[in-house]
């Protein structure tokens, strides 16, 4: 058994959590929206379509704010094939995932479905078929009241009031060769800085988020940001990130060891953008929208998985099924997040039903939790609050992270992991203190010793473990509470410290209350 200690203090904190780092992502892909959150007919509908049991699963979950159409969709979307009369709508061939696009959802039916859930939607604009116009069109059409073209269009189409979407992304992985129209650092640092400028005339109290590259192992990232943020500094006020962790290799000890990749990446991407900002003498910072995230891998390299022939409407492409050892680089991934609260505002769980997703449908049929779900909803639940500094006394190992893009092999050396990975968050106005612990050990317990200064007198209010001695353990339509939480005993509290142990290849959440 190792022995782990932490030093935490209510004094020293990293930042507070945005409400909008505990978001999620739906785009038109596979059975996202057609069959998942979308499914006019099915027993569980409500008038317009709507799954009921899919929205309750949706507000347990906890989400704040979710993505819309798109991702790689996004890049070829006509935002007026989405609204009007259903019946008079389109059908029309995307070529992101090779699929009919019916349009039976849109912009309007989407903003409805955000209430209902509810969350906060964020659009993202098609830069790369489309441009400026069309992304200050549909600005107009969203969130302007009344007495111009599009606004009025809107009104006609039975949403009188504006929508008053205020996050907006300014297109979607454009220096990726999969996107339609691609383009170059500087090509899309132009065309954003004139969308960002025309939508801004359109509403001036929206937010943008400038596209970084598409993932860190693309050839382009790092002189990408930086080109980019040249162009459109002034305009914005984040730039994205997306990340994908996998166990493609079958290494179970690399896995876990992939979100200390992220955190490299947000520190990464802070360097680059604060680089921009001193060269323009600029006190502004920009902040980060790490817009996709997420473990992603059995699904994502076989041609069959991704595109399935003739054109159908909403195929079951991309449903990866997580497992437990999924469940723990997930939280370790969410960890990550919150202990760059100071600068990563926005973050997207990619996606949300389905596709890549927490939450799992049967067309007609019922839905269920993933694995994931449960360390994504304690984390949006309890991870509210200001992010403390934690010092880690913790024995490591080492491991290399097999991330390859197309055919190159890349492996990413990892010479000092710990085996435990922690966040704090302090909740102010509730007097607690939450920690997310994973023990990335496959075989020894962790015995975890807390010292947290400034909080005397508290008591245990919560304490949950995920654990399963089978790391390929899932959950099933057959099986649906097969990996769930389960209380963590022998979790004692005296004084400002905690004691407890942590089981191999586990994922933890302690909450402590002001004792009564």
């Amino acid at each position: 058994m190792h022995t782990v200690t932490v030093l935490l203090d209510r004094d020293f904190a990293i930042g507070t959590t945005d409400r909008r780092l505990f978001g999620a992502f739906v785009e038109h892909l596979g059975r996202c929206v057609y069959g998942g959150i979308f499914e006019p007919g099915h027993p569980a509908a409500d008038e317009r379509g709507f799954r009921r049991d899919v929205l309750e699963l949706v507000r347990e979950l906890g989400p704040t704010i979710v993505r819309y159409p798109g991702g790689n969709f996004a890049s070829g979307y006509d935002w007026e094939d989405g609204v009007g009369p259903v019946g008079d709508r389109p059908r029309r061939l995307d070529l992101a995932w090779l699929s009919t696009e019916p349009n039976a959802f849109g912009t309007n039916e989407f903003v409805d479905w955000c209430r209902a859930a509810p969350v906060e939607p964020m659009l993202a604009v098609n830069l790369g078929t489309r441009g400026p116009d069309a992304a200050r069109g549909l600005v107009e059409y969203c969130n302007h009241p009344g007495g111009s073209a599009l606004s009025d269009l809107r009104r006609r189409h039975g949403w009188e009031w504006p929508h008053g979407i205020k996050l907006w992304c300014l297109g979607n992985e454009m220096d990726a060769p999969w996107q339609m129209g691609a383009k170059t650092a500087a090509e899309y640092g132009r065309v954003a800085t004139e969308a960002a400028k025309m939508m801004k005339w359109i509403d001036p109290t929206v937010e943008l988020v400038a596209c970084g590259s598409s993932a860190r192992n693309m050839p382009t990232f790092g002189r990408w940001e930086d080109v980019v943020l040249e162009h459109c500094f002034d305009h914005v006020e984040l730039i994205s990130l997306h990340t994908y962790l996998n166990n493609y290799a079958g290494d179970t000890a690399a896995f876990l060891a992939s979100p200390d990749l992220m955190d490299r990446f947000i520190e990464e991407v802070v360097a680059i953008a604060d680089a921009v900002a001193a060269r323009r003498r600029s006190a502004k910072r920009i902040m980060l929208s790490f817009d996709e995230w997420n473990v992603w891998y059995r699904t994502r390299r076989n041609p069959e998985d991704r595109t399935v022939p003739g054109w159908p409407v909403a195929p079951a492409i991309l449903e990866e099924v997580y497992t437990m050892q999924d469940a723990l680089a997930f939280g370790g991934a969410g960890i990550a997040l919150l202990n760059h609260a100071d600068r990563v505002k926005v973050a997207c769980l990619a996606q949300l039903v389905n596709v890549i997703a927490p939450i799992m449908t049967e067309t007609g049929g019922p839905a269920w939790r993933q694995t994931i779900f449960h360390p994504f909803a304690q984390i949006s639940r309890l991870g509210r609050g200001r992010v403390l500094r934690a010092r880690i006394d913790c024995p490591t190992y080492q491991a290399s992270y097999y991330d390859p893009r197309g055919a190159d092999e890349q492996r990413f050396p990892l010479p000092a992991v710990p085996y435990l990975k922690l966040a704090a968050v302090h909740d102010d106005r509730a007097g607690s203190l939450t920690l997310f612990a994973l023990n990335r050990s496959l075989d020894e317990e962790l015995r975890l010793e807390v010292t947290a200064r400034g909080f005397p007198g508290v008591a245990v209010d919560q304490a949950l473990q995920m654990h399963d001695r089978d790391l390929d353990a899932a959950n099933t339509k057959e099986a649906p509470e097969r990996i769930r939480p389960w209380p963590l005993e022998d979790v004692t509290v005296a004084g400002d410290r905690l004691r407890t142990t942590l089981a191999p290849a586990s994922w933890n959440t302690i909450r402590l209350t002001p004792a009564p």
